[in-house]
Order: structure tokens, then sequence, then C-alpha cells
């Protein structure tokens, strides 16, 4: 079966864009994934080969052509920096289905950058990709996390006890799921 390209869109908020990666995001994704902080409940450790960022980025072109997902790169428009990426992936055309990620810097934390990041992402799925659902996970101790995926009308519907080993440490994840006929597009952010 031939692979179905999932082209990257440029999305716009009221403060943000959300664009395709491109190769001049090398050193702005390095930074970020390289912050222990950041990453704390990451299922990987933070980067130390800045060759992960390019990697990174090749990766994101190889899904967009498989058709597996897209990842966006986030930018401010005040400023135009890079303050993080939102995904969308694990697309299944047929189930009409996918999962949401994200990460940002730390010092865009607090800001509504990442609900507002994920509301755009979310009105793309159900608008353009017509998903009937979207599944997120997050780590049980990434409270904030948790708060943005209620915000957009995600429900808690598990937990997976011990899926993961996050810095050495055993860790379960609560499973999120928003469903289409749950989608609340004018809830604007």
């Amino acid at each position: 079966m031939t692979p179905v390209p999932l082209p990257t869109p440029t999305l716009h908020t009221t403060r943000l864009r959300l664009r395709p990666f491109d190769d001049a995001d090398a050193n702005d994704l390095f930074a970020l994934h390289s912050n222990a902080r950041v990453l704390r409940y990451w299922d990987a450790p933070p980067w130390s080969d800045r060759g992960r960022a390019e990697r990174f980025i090749a990766s994101c072109r190889q899904m967009a052509e498989e058709g597996t997902g897209a990842r966006l790169a986030v930018d401010r428009h005040s400023d135009g920096a890079f303050i993080g990426w939102c995904s969308l992936n694990r697309w299944n055309p047929d189930y009409r289905s996918a999962a949401l990620g994200y990460c940002f810097h730390e010092a865009a934390w607090g800001h509504g950058y990442a609900t507002e990041t994920g509301h755009a992402v979310l009105r793309w799925a159900f608008d353009t990709l017509d998903l009937n659902r979207v599944q997120a996970e997050t780590d049980t101790r990434n409270l904030a996390s948790a708060r943005v995926l209620e915000k957009l009308g995600f429900v808690r519907e598990g937990t997976l006890r011990e899926d993961c080993i996050v810095n050495g440490e055993v860790s379960d994840s609560w499973v999120y799921g928003l469903i289409r006929r749950e989608w609340r597009p004018s809830a604007e952010l």
C-alpha cells in the first residue's frame, strides 16, 4: 500500500504561528530537548548530541511523507521566537484517529501557549482531517500537562500502570481522549 502524504500545515492563532520544521530550527530544538527540566517527565533523557535535532527534523519530514503525522514548530508572533512544538502523530485515516503531543520551553510555561497551540491543532484535526478521536498521554506527575489537556476538552480515560521509565523511575501515564462530538471549536482560547 502506498503511503498517503500528510502535508504539514501552517496554522495561526492570536499569538502564535505553527509551521513545518526547517533545518534552521536545529539549534533551538537542541536547546529545548537538552533541558533536563523540560524533559523531566519525558520517556527519554535530555539530548547531549546536537545531531539529535537534525535527526528529529528529518523524522518530521518523514512523518509527513509517510502520512503518519505532522510535527509543527511553534513561534511567537510578537518576536518570532521558537517556543516549542506540537504534533499530531499515529494518524490513522481509516479509524479517523491520531495522538496529540507537545513540548515547550520552560520560559513559555504558564502563558497558555500549549493550550492555544493544542486548540489550533485540534481544529485542524477535526475540521480538515475529519478525525473522530484524538488521544493524548501524560505522566501522572505532570499536572500542568494534564490541566492543558482538560482545558482542551480531553477526558481522562484511564491509567497505564508502570508503562514508562522516566529518569530511572518507573512511572504511570494517564490516557486522555477527545471525541469529535465533544469538541468545542467555538471555545476560542
